[in-house]
């Protein structure tokens, strides 16, 4: 029997280092990000090391100590971020070397203690699984008992936060610990901070259509991770990409009675940068204290790809969680 045709190339798919088989099935065929270790240099200004969360999902996490602040304010705690890529749910890792960059630095000059999460991937592990080991994370932080935990970090001064696709997580993980806060004690969530969050709908917004081609994520590809990652049978409206799909007055409640801070940021480079408007107005809507700071031009996960930018990010970020050196 001959053998079947190959699938045509899908320029979409090759940009996540997929391929479609000709019965439709999805493999992963190409690694997209390189990746780094984790840092025990006693030198290095930030240390790191990676612990296992769930080794049943092979979940973990990579926790970042900015030793050079540590050793000389030995009697202050810091702020604790737990932080989750992006990468459309299908792509990247805690383990990624730009990502593992980007972390050293928030970290060292925030300064911060920082959780960067490894979750589950897409299409391998639909959603909910992503926001099933956002929230398991916060468990492992209040129960691990590690000592760069326990010694530096600040449990009552923790922030979600997340870049494109871990914005998203970012965001349905903070509407679960609003509403079962309790269950995290003594781990208190403060708010959040959505780097260029990742949402979706099927009716396309102005941007959308503005920068259908962009050459970072044009629409075609977000569609696709969205095809990907959603729950079978639903499609982009449903609440996982679309806010306003099924809005949880609860959730948003508890946010403003515990007193949450939320920060979007954005750029108008990015398709995306409507439905991040639009969240800060969900969020507005409800009550909840809410920032939002857009600016002009940029793209898609520029605050990755521009190393130049990770300290006045870092300083954003101390501004905003109230923690000065």
């Amino acid at each position: 029997m001959a053998n079947s045709p190959p699938a045509p190339t899908d320029p979409n798919l090759d940009r996540l280092g997929l391929r479609r088989n000709p019965d439709n099935s999805i493999i992963r065929v190409a690694e997209t990000f390189a990746k780094s270790p984790a840092c025990s240099d006693p030198n290095y200004p930030v240390l790191s090391k990676d612990f296992p969360i769930n080794q049943g999902s092979n979940t973990w996490a990579r926790l970042y100590l900015p030793k050079i602040y540590c050793d000389s304010n030995p009697n202050i705690k810091l702020p604790l971020l737990v932080f989750y890529h992006g990468g459309g749910f299908i792509i990247g890792s805690a383990a990624n070397t730009i990502l593992h960059e980007l972390c050293s630095d928030l970290a060292r000059y925030t300064p911060a203690i920082i959780v960067s999460v490894e979750y589950r991937l897409a299409p391998e592990h639909r959603l909910p699984a992503a926001y099933d080991d956002g929230f398991e994370a916060l468990h492992w932080i209040k129960t691990s008992g590690d000592e760069w935990l326990t010694e530096f970090a600040d449990f009552s001064h923790c922030f979600l936060m997340g870049q494109s696709a871990g914005g998203n997580i970012a965001y349905q993980v903070g509407l679960r610990a609003a509403l079962r806060g309790g269950d995290l004690l003594p781990l208190k969530i403060q708010g959040l901070v959505l780097q260029q969050p990742f949402f979706g709908g099927v009716e396309r917004t102005v941007s959308e259509a503005r920068l259908a081609n962009d050459e970072v994520l044009p629409c075609g590809s977000s569609d696709l991770m969205w095809e990907l990652a959603l729950p079978l049978g639903v499609d982009r409206d449903h609440k996982y990409s679309n806010p306003r799909a099924e809005i949880q007055p609860e959730a948003f409640e508890k946010m403003k009675g515990q007193d949450w801070r939320v920060l979007v940021t954005g750029c108008e480079g990015d398709p995306l940068i409507d439905r991040q408007k639009d969240v800060v107005k969900l969020f507005e809507e409800n009550g909840v204290k809410v920032t939002g700071r857009f600016e002009e031009g940029g793209q898609h996960g520029i605050d990755l790809t521009d190393k130049s930018r990770y300290r006045t990010l870092a300083r954003l970020l101390a501004d905003f969680i109230g923690f000065q050196v």
